[in-house]
């Protein structure tokens, strides 16, 4: 057994024993810690304990700093580690210069690993002093490497009030490991503890050692619903929270989650031999463009509105084929950036179909579902992070080369530093259909990184609850990728349980948090509404914040409905559309 796998059983092992200790521990606390909020209203119950709130009068600018240099033993982490520490403690005020999110105190701190050759897991905590009772951890992106602060709001969140200055206690770490561009470099991952670590174990370890932390500060009996919120990494990152670690979280929200990270990773793969080893199939960004705006027109109706925004996938997907012939240049040769050839076709087929396995990865998954590429999806998004199919005719072969492509890159990086931890292991040779002697280490990660584990029972019996999205446009995640695991667990579970703890909405016309309809709506509200007082959320308001239709509104409708336009009214109003599923 190698030393990846050793690792990664230890923690499973230690993974499992903390999480059915845990399930114990939630059921015998919950009436205790009933009684004692039901004994102290919200307005003094952090002073009536025995933390260091309570031992400092309630002084929140005297107890904060006491924190600092406050060590967490390893045996209070539920995975391994050699502890955890404080390493800064400062309370910020409400005046401070930059600061929106009221009086808090921040604490910064790091988690220790059991490799000495393996980075710290830093982290960050944010305690208000207007407490709700409420703790939300918050993911990251790409392949992490930046600390997440949790200063900020979660994805789509509107800009007014963040979840601090609510009065959530905000956390997040990176994940464990420092990068100067986490969007693409995955060098840490040549480590094994901190490519476990990536894949999971952050999540847990920086729970736990939050956990200790706060009941340091308010005392060992406080008691407060936890959260996870994050999109993208940040999205399999909340999945996995509650798919592993059922016990520690009472509610979740996904954002274009990431979850069959390993299938993700390899369809970028073939994208890129698609468009540079085969003659004239690389599209330029003329072309990447004229895909987008071919399909956006066969479909933009089918909605009942002419608005830019395709809603109507199913029908959409029905004339594909249509749109697929509309596009091709005569005779199948390239004859200009009106039309495309076949070549260049075959780059659209691949990721219009996804990526069919012939052997099964974690959870017996066997497919990544390909892209909304007929339906709508831009493909080209130059100007915005690079979330397309590239701007280089000639590969490059410079490390994390967003200008080949975003899905080609961030395939190369997994494929050098997670499989082969060849630096420069050649990308066009690798084949993910038949990887030869890297099956069966591509298998072990996708054991260790995603999020495809449709058994969420342990998390539906305690009360947890899910709200996942995904926009219908994304090109960097696939959303039909979520829509497969969505309907896997209604499959697992049945579609009643399901509807009792998940919904599922996806947005038309948003991308990967771009598009030409970007929501802002309040997702933190509505799950912690249906936590604390068992209010489902259904069809949702959300408005646009994309500048040039800033304002426009339209329902987030549960999965699989999609706004339709009732045939007359404001087409820029929400009220003007209803949820259909035909």
């Amino acid at each position: 057994m190698n030393k990846l796998n050793m690792y990664a059983r230890d923690s499973h092992k230690q993974e499992s024993k903390v999480t059915t200790r845990n399930r114990r521990v939630s059921i015998v606390a919950a009436g205790a810690v009933a009684l004692t909020l039901g004994a102290c209203g919200n307005g003094d119950f952090s002073i009536k304990q025995d933390g260091l709130l309570a031992a400092n009068n309630g002084n929140s600018a005297a107890a904060c700093p006491s924190l600092a240099g406050y060590a967490i033993p390893s045996s209070s982490i539920g995975l391994p580690t050699t502890g955890a520490s404080i390493t800064s403690a400062a309370m910020i005020s409400a005046t401070a210069s930059g600061n929106t999110n009221g009086e808090y105190c921040m604490l910064k701190g790091a988690i220790k690993p059991v490799d000495p050759a393996a980075p710290d897991i830093q982290f960050q905590l944010n305690i208000p002093s207007n407490w709700n009772h409420r703790a939300l951890q918050m993911g990251g992106g790409g392949y992490n490497g930046t600390l997440v602060t949790g200063l900020a709001g979660i994805p789509f969140a509107p800009t007014d009030l963040t979840p601090l200055a609510q009065g959530y206690a905000t956390y997040g770490s990176d994940s464990g490991h420092q990068s100067v561009n986490g969007v693409v470099d995955a060098s840490f991952a040549s480590n094994d503890e901190a490519l476990i670590n990536y894949g999971y174990a952050h999540i847990k370890k920086t729970h736990d050692a939050v956990a200790v932390v706060l009941r340091r500060y308010f005392g060992q009996k406080v008691d407060f619903k936890n959260y996870f919120a994050g999109g993208s990494t940040g999205g399999r990152e909340s999945l996995t929270a509650i798919q592993r670690f059922p016990a520690d979280y009472d509610g979740a929200f996904a954002g274009s989650p990431s979850a069959f990270f390993t299938g993700l990773r390899m369809i970028g793969l073939p994208v890129g031999k698609a468009n540079y080893q085969v003659a004239g199939g690389y599209l330029n960004p003329a072309k990447q463009v004229l895909v987008k705006q071919v399909a956006t027109s066969a479909c933009d109706a089918l909605d009942g509105a002419s608005d830019g925004i395709v809603s109507n996938i199913g029908a959409c997907k029905a004339i594909a084929a249509t749109t697929r012939a509309s596009l091709r240049c005569p005779g199948g040769q390239d004859t200009g950036d009106s039309c495309l050839s076949d070549a260049q076709l075959a780059v659209i087929d691949l990721l219009h179909e996804g990526l069919e396995l012939p052997y099964a990865l974690a959870d017996d998954v066997r497919r990544y579902a390909g892209y909304n590429a007929f339906e709508g999806a831009d493909f080209s998004l130059i100007s915005t992070a690079g979330l397309g199919l590239g701007t280089s005719e000639v590969l490059l072969d410079t490390p994390g080369a967003i200008p080949n492509g975003y899905l080609f890159a961030q395939g190369v990086q997994w494929l050098r530093y997670f499989v082969t931890r060849d630096a420069n292991y050649p990308a066009l040779g690798f084949d993910p259909v038949n990887p030869g002697k890297y099956q069966q280490r591509v298998v072990d990660l996708s054991k260790i990184i995603g999020a495809t584990n449709p058994d969420l029972a342990a998390f539906n019996a305690r009360g947890g609850k899910l709200i996942l999205l995904h926009g219908a446009a994304d090109t960097a995640v696939s959303p039909n990728a979520t829509t497969d695991y969505f309907q896997t667990v209604a499959t697992r579970m049945g579609q009643q349980t399901m509807n009792n703890f998940i919904r599922y909405y996806t947005v038309p016309g948003m991308g990967h948090g771009v598009g030409v309809y970007v929501p802002a709506w309040d997702a933190l509200k509505a799950l912690d509404n249906w936590v604390t007082n068992g209010v489902a959320p259904d069809a949702l308001p959300s408005t646009d914040t994309v500048s040039a239709t800033r304002g426009r509104s339209r329902p987030l409708c549960p999965y699989p409905s999609w706004p339709k336009y009732k045939g007359s009214g404001d087409i820029n109003s929400a009220t003007s559309f209803t949820c259909s599923n035909s």
